[in-house]
């Protein structure tokens, strides 16, 4: 009797918590909600070590749960891009058997993602990896390649997964695949100069400047986060102030939010009053990016 009390009890709460949760987003919708948000998922191992958990990884499932209920949040809330920073270049510099680990529950939750598929295409979820995924183990990758065909189709809310990458590898990459369109494309602009040609080279130089040209545009749509908008917001956990090298080109009008919470002590509020300051500043963002 007390167990079926306790259980209508904890139904009742989590209806009541439901409600009061869709009150605040219809308040929040009344001003401009956020159309890409980014989170760096920084705290995991000080969590683990702070609430004495036991087990390889622990505070890396902590937060992966938490992760799954910001997702949750950021879809009913009805953001479009969903960013987060999931393994860094620089983080092959760890101890293999961390490696190893964090290779291994990134692979079981994408096995997962593939299993509850219909989840996915039912909320509209489409996941793509952002990253050098050449970096990776071959059955990560290939993984990647099914969970991002299986929700191509979805266009409720997108989620990009960034996956062995840096801002510094992304510009690099870049510049390297805009030279070598540029060079098919524009071949003269890779000609060395002749000296005993310089009157005609230099009277067609100002001819050809233009064309030749590389220009912020032809960078970015070869950037990986090229085809996607920039964040809006950008959340850190632990109170860290750094970017990290993460979507350094993209960030530079945006929010920037450090909660001293660690990730998966990040929570509903946490979300709330990044959008909250977001709105306050909305006019002045808009009015910087225009000015670029």
């Amino acid at each position: 009797m007390e167990r079926q009390v306790g259980a209508e009890e904890s139904k009742l709460c989590r209806k009541l918590g439901i409600f009061l949760r869709k009150c605040v987003f219809g308040i929040l919708s009344v001003g401009v909600i956020p159309n890409h948000i980014a989170f760096i998922l920084d705290g995991n191992r000080r969590f683990a070590k702070k609430h004495n958990l036991a087990g390889e990884g622990a505070g890396h499932r902590a937060g992966f749960l938490t992760l799954m209920s910001l997702l949750k949040y950021c879809a009913e809330l009805s953001v479009k891009y969903v960013s987060i920073y999931a393994f860094s270049i620089d983080n092959f510099k760890r101890t293999q058997n961390e490696i190893r680990y964090l290779m291994d529950l990134m692979l079981e939750k994408m096995e997962l993602l593939l299993r509850e598929d219909g989840f996915l295409s039912k909320h509209g979820v489409r996941v793509c990896f952002i990253g050098n995924l050449g970096l990776v183990s071959e059955p990560i990758r290939v993984t990647a390649e099914k969970v991002m065909r299986a929700t191509s189709k979805n266009t409720r809310i997108v989620i990009l997964i960034c996956l062995a990458y840096s801002s510094t590898e992304e510009i690099v990459h870049t510049v390297e695949e805009t030279c070598l369109v540029t060079k098919k494309t524009q071949p003269q602009a890779f000609k060395p100069r002749n000296p005993q040609n310089d009157v005609t080279e230099d009277a067609d130089e100002h001819k050809n400047k233009e064309k030749n040209t590389i220009k912020l545009v032809d960078l970015e749509k070869h950037m990986y986060m090229g085809v996607y908008p920039d964040p809006d917001i950008l959340i850190r956990t632990s109170g860290e102030n750094r970017l990290s090298n993460f979507l350094l080109w993209q960030s530079s009008n945006c929010m920037l939010y450090a909660p001293a919470a660690l990730w998966p002590e990040i929570g509903l509020w946490h979300l709330i009053w990044a959008i909250l300051n977001f709105q306050r500043h909305h006019a002045y963002l808009e009015k910087k990016k225009k000015q670029l």
